[in-house]
């Protein structure tokens, strides 16, 4: 059994704000003495301001700081902005994140660097950490291209691949909040039953970064939910679980929603093998994720 690491004593968030950083402050404050720091809004009263693509500002505050890790979650997830505006896409998500990288190694600390599963092309389907990336629009690109700025700056890293993140947020909704929020108001809602990912509850997430932390782990991690499945079938298990009315949820096809600028994968969903193995940090199955999300005190209104 891996012996948890005492040396680590302060750890800096990126994009605290956001529904990760949220949550990562939160449970990682358990344990360590928690930087949290934001571009544009705080959340916390003691959140630093980072914007990731000012590089001097960023190594101004990794310097004065000094942490003993950092996460980096702050990113454009948008996906079909990314795709519309490529240049902002890269200047967060690319530069920003090299910047965070050559901050870290120039402190000589390690990165904890939240990736996607769309830097797969989503023909396969239940990917592992060996396989190769090859994404299908800008914001997967970019993505990748922040896991290469991250594995090129020379220092000590992990990249840690989520899918679908959701959970309870005070501003801003996700997918599975925007379901619930939708059938709640009694709203029909178009979800796309042949597009298949492993939707990852945000605090099974924080947790498995903290057991990374604790454990002093490097390399590559499917960091996700423990099941694969389309997004009918997780609006259908939220209907089921809230107790709402799944009538109101209408099958269709990813070749039905003209809406979207950019394309996405079929099936971009993670092996967790390895997470699980590494740090002993379960990836619950959505069934187990969905219970803890009705259940916890956070969830009385919309995110």
């Amino acid at each position: 059994m891996s012996v948890a690491v005492t040396w680590l004593k302060r750890v800096l968030v990126t994009g605290a704000s956001g529904l990760l950083g949220c949550r990562l402050v939160e449970v990682l404050s358990e344990k360590y003495d928690v930087i949290p720091t934001h571009n544009t809004h705080s959340l916390q009263p003691n959140s630093t301001r980072m914007d990731v693509v000012d590089r001097g500002l960023v190594f101004k505050v990794l310097k004065n700081f000094r942490p003993s890790a950092v996460v980096h979650t702050a990113a454009e997830t948008n996906v079909d902005k990314c795709e519309r505006d490529k240049v902002w896409a890269c200047r967060v998500n690319v530069e920003g994140t090299r910047n965070v990288a050559e901050g870290c190694m120039k402190i000589g600390v390690k990165l904890i660097y939240v990736s996607t599963d769309y830097v797969f092309d989503g023909e396969k389907g239940l990917y592992s950490e060996d396989d190769n990336p090859s994404p299908i629009n800008h914001y997967g690109l970019t993505k990748l291209e922040g896991e290469r700025a991250v594995q090129e700056s020379g220092g000590e890293y992990v990249i840690a691949r989520a899918s679908v993140l959701y959970g309870w947020h005070p501003r801003k909704l996700n997918f599975a909040t925007w379901v619930i929020d939708s059938l709640r108001s009694g709203k029909r809602i178009n979800v796309v039953d042949d597009h298949y990912n492993s939707p990852t509850h945000a605090d099974n997430l924080a947790e498995m970064i903290l057991a990374v932390l604790k454990k002093d782990l490097s390399g590559v991690y499917h960091a996700a939910g423990g099941e694969r499945v389309s997004r009918y079938g997780f609006a259908i298990r939220l209907a089921d679980i809230f107790e709402l009315n799944k009538s109101l949820i209408i099958p269709v096809s990813m070749a039905d929603l003209t809406m979207w600028v950019a394309r996405r994968p079929r099936d971009s969903s993670l092996s967790t093998d390895k997470i699980t193995r590494d740090t002993g940090v379960q990836a619950l199955n959505l069934n187990e994720a969905l219970k803890i999300l009705k259940n916890s005190a956070i969830g009385t209104g919309p995110e």
